[in-house]
């Protein structure tokens, strides 16, 4: 058998796969099941001839009967619970569907989609995926990570629930966010899902409405903070370090501003981390405004940059805008006066009360001002930019206004889920004449001019941004994660926008291409820590695409062997002659 193996890897035509599963649990295991594709070879080696239906359907007609199911499924929730029980049964499928039409998959298993699968978190819970760990957990948190079933985690996606997308504190029904967030390790980057972890960290809820829900299944008590929740977060931080390595990615995925930042400057420069609310909506962000600088033809620092919202994804992106305009030349004194924030009580301005240190960095000398209208109309901004979850907040005034005294306005609505969107692809379109350049975080249709011109506006997904620098990360073993690899981020995905893309209304390559997109990152980002000293897989490699690309997820069936230290040989024999008749019709 070993002998057939090392002909198999030279087989370039046909992955081998050892495994000591047989049986029943063949059938499943969703890293191992290929339903009716299994070959009869394998059905009798394996043991699950007569499990199956005597019929064999290649993968290609297996995504063909997904995708009738799913187009008669009769909304987005019902095709999201689809999708996730495929993920559930055969995940190799899972992500031959997903990848082969990601730009009609992704609002799915996504945003807008996934916002609303995790308010009826209760309602679609079929089987758990992934880790929760409570509060009451402290002190065993290392006993529970040895009760999840693979040893090589390269990548964790942890969330407390209290920040889930726009849609505030919704408890451990934001599970959804870090199961959702990996699938696009996998699609989007190639990261393999078996190398990944979805943990939920339960601290109660402050949500009302979930604490009465019968369906809630998560704590039913407030939200524990303080030293209590601190020292859970750090337990957490330790056990995964010490289970899976210095290495071991951890991406924190909508907590709250007041943990968020604090958690970041924590562990930033102890562990391999980043905040993809903070840090990975800033590089989708700047990557948005560096092609934008195509059509406006100057440079980011001869722009006046104005937030809606002063939160994580405001402070990230302005944080990294102006380590751009620093590249450019511009001492930070300077760039930092062409930034400016609204929050919830009006103009962040010198002298205003209660104002956090991440706020305080923004604030200029200037009257207070409550309203965005009028903040719009004295400040003059060429960049408006919405991240404050308010529907609707850029009105047809404040769109007008800036197409007045703008030649070319840039508008980014990029709070998600739809319904948070501060304004449509389409009104910012025709407000401008469509003059705007317009980016958003939830995907809008194409829009058709009065003048004849279709204009597809570009979605500054997150999904551009922590796939890439995952799959770049894994594969170079890096053990910190700078802010100059999220400026990196956003140059290389600016340069992957083609001419035509931006003539078409796109700040964002094309989604189909995202996983290529997702490799080129990864490949940038592998090249710069060997030079910067930060990877830790050595020898270092001499051609960086070849090994990124080795280290991608293949979504095509493996071809099973059976390890002959776990079956018998007799048995082995008994199959091979079962096999021979079998052929023959006996």
């Amino acid at each position: 058998m070993s002998s057939q193996m090392n002909q198999a890897e030279q087989d370039d035509s046909q992955t081998f796969l050892y495994t000591k599963k047989r049986g029943y649990d063949i059938t499943r295991d969703p890293h191992l099941n290929k339903g009716m594709a299994f070959s009869l070879e394998e059905r009798l080696q394996l043991g699950i001839h007569g499990l199956l239906p005597p019929c064999f359907l290649s993968q290609d007609v297996q995504v063909l009967r997904v995708l009738k199911n799913f187009e008669r499924q009769k909304c987005d929730l019902d095709r999201y619970i689809l999708l996730m029980g495929l993920q559930d049964r055969n995940e190799k499928l899972f992500y031959k569907v997903l990848t082969s039409d990601i730009e009609r998959f992704m609002p799915i298993v996504y945003s807008p989609t996934l916002g609303l699968a995790c308010q009826q978190y209760g309602l679609a819970f079929r089987r758990p995926r992934g880790l929760f760990i409570t509060i009451h957990d402290r002190g065993h948190i290392s006993t529970l990570l040895k009760s999840w079933p693979e040893d090589n985690i390269k990548a964790v996606v942890v969330t407390d629930g209290e920040r889930i997308l726009g849609l505030g504190d919704l408890g451990c029904y934001g599970m959804g966010i870090p199961v959702g967030k990996l699938a696009l390790y996998t699609a989007c980057g190639g990261v393999k899902p078996q190398e990944c972890l979805p943990v939920m960290l339960d601290v109660g809820t402050d949500n009302e409405e979930l604490l009465n829900d019968p369906l809630y299944i998560g704590l039913r008590h407030k939200r524990v903070r303080g030293k209590p929740y601190d020292d859970l977060v750090d337990e957490f931080m330790k056990a995964v370090t010490e289970r899976y390595g210095m290495n071991c990615l951890i991406q924190f995925e909508d907590f709250a501003n007041a943990n968020a930042f604090r958690l970041l400057n924590m562990y930033r420069k102890k562990y391999c981390t980043f905040n993809d609310d903070i840090q990975g909506t800033a590089a989708v962000a700047v990557a948005g405004l560096l092609a934008a600088l195509r059509i406006t033809r100057n440079k980011l620092s001869d722009h006046t940059i104005l937030f809606q919202g002063a939160g994580e994804a405001a402070i990230g992106t302005a944080d990294l805008i102006l380590m751009a305009m620093e590249k450019e030349g511009v001492p930070k004194d300077v760039a930092i006066k062409k930034i400016w924030m609204v929050d919830s009580k009006g103009l962040i301005v010198k002298g205003r009360v209660s104002l956090t240190h991440e706020k305080e960095r923004f604030a200029h000398p200037h009257e207070e001002m409550k309203n965005l209208a009028e903040v719009v109309k004295d400040i003059k901004p060429t960049v408006l930019i919405g991240v404050a979850a308010i529907g609707g907040a850029f009105t047809e005034q404040i769109i007008r206004d800036m197409a007045s005294f703008n030649e070319r306005p840039i508008i980014f609505a990029l709070s998600n889920p739809t319904s948070k969107a501060e304004c449509s692809a389409e009104q910012c379109y025709r407000l401008t004449q469509g003059r705007g350049i317009f980016a958003s975080g939830s995907p809008f249709d194409p829009v058709t001019l009065p003048d004849g011109r279709t204009l597809y506006p570009g979605q500054g997904n997150n999904a551009y941004v922590f796939p890439g620098i995952a799959l770049g990360v894994v594969t170079c073993g890096m053990r910190h994660i700078s802010d100059d690899v999220f400026l990196t981020t956003a140059e290389v995905i600016a340069q992957q926008v083609l001419d035509q893309h931006l003539a078409e209304g796109r700040l964002y390559p094309p989604l189909q291409t995202i996983q290529e997109v997702s490799i080129n990152l990864a490949v940038k980002i592998v090249e710069n820590a060997y030079k910067d000293n930060t990877a830790s897989v050595y020898p270092e490699p001499k051609n960086k695409d070849a090994i990124v690309r080795s280290h991608v997820y293949n979504t095509d069936y493996d071809q099973f062997l059976v390890d002959s230290y776990s079956w018998p040989q007799q048995a082995m024999k008994v199959q091979t002659v079962r096999l021979e008749n079998y052929k023959k019709g006996i």
